[in-house]
């Protein structure tokens, strides 16, 4: 049970599966301010970017009027809708927030809620938990919680990343070289993760994607030379997968600019979704694991892998990649 069959197997079911939508999938963003005497400014984001289905909606709090006409604004990533409501006397705490076609779009909804008294508190929606009640204050495993799901919702939702990882552990093979390559990559996209995150870092998100989807090339590329000619990513995987990581990094931390950071725990709640991050990678190859170890027991002989199987991946991956470089070029604004 050697892990390029893992990942060959993984990989192919991934490429059949074709998405609705690769990554950029950042949730969609409800976020309340409240003011003094009731006043309360609303907030909703949503991507333009999203799976075909049911569109998301706000759902605010019911004993809440809107005191103005909505305001709204459309970019190349996103579309915002503004309120200012009056919520009188009873104010946020308590109050239930959610949204309707959670469920039908296949997204999540992150709710954030600031109070008067500086005090916040965040969730994250789905479609088991479509509703949510603004708690009296907010605990630090609510914010560790939130954020690892949003990490791990990130690095599944979308196919580029999960691709790269799967054609990584093709391409290296043997787990000890894996497990270095895999390593220098985390290593990679933590560090501009949180540097980017901080604001440490400018990027373009647009040329970033570009970037992580050439990524996906230059590693079909390389599974194309095969082993008789190993090329520089196969003969150094740690160090190129280091460099790869970081530019990754920058694609994870666009989709966390997105809902932002709590002000009093940002450190949680990077570290959270850095860590929901790698056990999105660890259930992506944990998964691959599981399935090939089950069809071995089912039926062992037709797993004997040709030995074109590679080339066969390194094409299809590489169309991918070309696909995705074509389609966020055409992006650009």
């Amino acid at each position: 049970m050697s892990a390029p069959r893992i990942a060959a197997l993984a990989l192919l079911g991934l490429l059949a599966a074709t998405p609705g939508a690769a990554h950029p999938l950042a949730p969609s963003l409800l976020e309340l301010t409240e003011l003094r005497d009731g006043a309360v400014v609303a907030r909703f984001r949503t991507p333009r970017l999203a799976p075909r289905g049911e569109r998301v909606a706000p759902r605010l709090p019911g004993h809440c009027t809107r005191t103005q006409p909505a305001r709204e604004l459309a970019d190349e990533v996103a579309h915002t809708t503004w309120w200012s409501l009056d919520c009188g006397s009873r104010g946020l705490v308590g109050a239930e927030l959610g949204a309707t076609g959670l469920a039908g779009s296949g997204t999540d909804l992150l709710v954030q809620v600031r109070l008067a008294d500086g005090r916040q508190a965040r969730a994250l929606l789905g479609a088991e938990r479509p509703r949510w009640r603004v708690p009296p204050a907010e605990s630090r495993w609510e914010v560790a919680r939130s954020y690892a799901a949003l990490g791990v919702a990130h690095l599944l939702g979308g196919w580029d990343h999960g691709l790269f990882l799967i054609g990584l552990a093709l391409l290296v093979g043997g787990w000890r070289r894996l497990a270095l390559a895999v390593t220098a990559f985390t290593l990679g996209h933590s560090a501009t993760l949180a540097a980017a995150t901080l604001g440490w870092l400018p990027g373009s998100a647009g040329l970033v994607e570009i970037g992580i989807a050439a990524s996906l090339v230059a590693l079909a590329c390389e599974l194309a030379r095969g082993p008789e000619r190993p090329g520089p990513l196969r003969r150094r995987p740690a160090l190129l997968c280091l460099g790869f990581g970081l530019l990754h990094g920058l694609g994870f931390a666009g989709a966390l600019a997105e809902t932002g950071l709590p002000a009093g725990a940002i450190p949680l709640a990077l570290a959270a979704f850095n860590v929901g991050i790698e056990l999105g990678q660890l259930a992506l190859l944990g998964a691959a694991l599981g399935a090939l170890g089950l069809a071995t027991r089912l039926a062992p002989r037709a797993l004997a892998l040709p030995s074109a199987l590679p080339s066969t991946v390194a094409h299809g991956l590489g169309a991918a990649g070309v696909w995705l470089v074509l389609d966020r070029i055409a992006g650009l604004r």
